[in-house]
């Protein structure tokens, strides 16, 4: 890894602006400007501080061969911070509305809905009614708010993500707005905008349990492997509609289950997320959406500091 990568890592990891860095590492603001940039490199000095302060924040003495294991190992050493993260956020009602709301609005947002953050929070928190959104934008934040709460629930409780979660979470979400909510899909189906083909609805009585069977024997590799099964339930587009919201729930699902924070998926980066998926699933590398979820969920610890 990089001086470069590490300085970047640190930062995502640490919360701190690159001013207060600078204060830590002892050099001016400009000199650790340079540094994150590739201007320039430190000295040896300067090079032993960010390593000591980088074996710190993710409690591995070596520097990891990649930029990646960088980040997956920071983020389980983040978690050991939090005994109990899901317990944490049902107690402190400030985080989970944080979380909530974050959460709900990049997410609707990647499925187009037109709804700032703000107007989402209005709807979320104070039950507003905008009169120049239509009726289905404001049902899809109340439901996604109801399958978000299943979701922590069953997070909370240690219960295994069953089919009939999966089922529940998407009746849920669709509540109101599709006849066949809470239900697999009877036709076949494209992702819009994707050269990505769908399973067989005739298969899906057989995947859904299969993936939900790969789900409960785990992986030691926490992170790759929601990223995995993440990949392969988009794929197999289980649901008529619902399939993007549905499987970021699950996601979520599966990191807290680790006690590993929700990864935001911020829609400005839809384009990314969307180019990361499909390469998982065209060309079985998994490397650019793992690292995709990483920075989600570092951008979910974020909200913690």
């Amino acid at each position: 890894m990089t001086i470069k990568e590490q300085l970047s890592l640190i930062s995502k990891v640490s919360g701190k602006t690159q001013e207060k860095l600078a204060v830590e590492l002892k050099v001016s603001f400009p000199t650790l400007n340079s540094w994150i940039n590739g201007r320039s490199e430190p000295r040896a000095d300067a090079r032993q501080r960010i390593q000591e302060l980088y074996s710190r924040l993710t409690g591995r003495n070596v520097v990891p061969e990649t930029e990646l294991e960088g980040k997956k190992r920071a983020i389980l050493h983040t978690g050991k911070q939090y005994l109990n993260l899901v317990k944490l956020l049902h107690t402190r009602k400030d985080l989970y509305d944080q979380f909530l709301l974050s959460l709900t609005y990049n997410t609707n947002r990647i499925e187009g809905s037109t709804l700032t953050e703000p107007e989402t929070a209005a709807i979320l928190f104070q039950n507003s009614a905008l009169p120049d959104k239509s009726i289905i934008e404001h049902m899809e934040v109340k439901n996604h708010q109801a399958a978000f709460s299943l979701m922590m629930q069953s997070a909370s409780a240690g219960e295994p993500i069953t089919e009939e979660f999966v089922l529940k979470l998407h009746a849920k979400l669709m509540n109101g707005i599709k006849e066949d909510a809470g239900m697999y899909r009877r036709h076949a189906v494209r992702i819009a905008g994707a050269h990505v083909p769908t399973a067989n609805y005739m298969k899906l009585s057989a995947l859904m349990p299969e993936l939900l069977e790969t789900i409960r024997k785990g992986d030691k590799d926490i992170i790759g492997f929601a990223a995995r099964i993440h990949s392969r339930f988009e794929q197999i587009h289980p649901f008529s509609d619902g399939n993007g919201r549905v499987g970021r729930l699950l996601l979520w699902a599966m990191l807290l289950q680790k006690n590993i924070a929700p990864a935001i998926i911020a829609q400005e980066n839809r384009r990314y997320y969307i180019m990361y998926l499909n390469q998982s699933q065209l060309q079985d590398d998994y490397s650019r959406l793992e690292d995709f979820v990483c920075d989600g969920i570092l951008d979910g610890y974020a909200l913690l500091q």
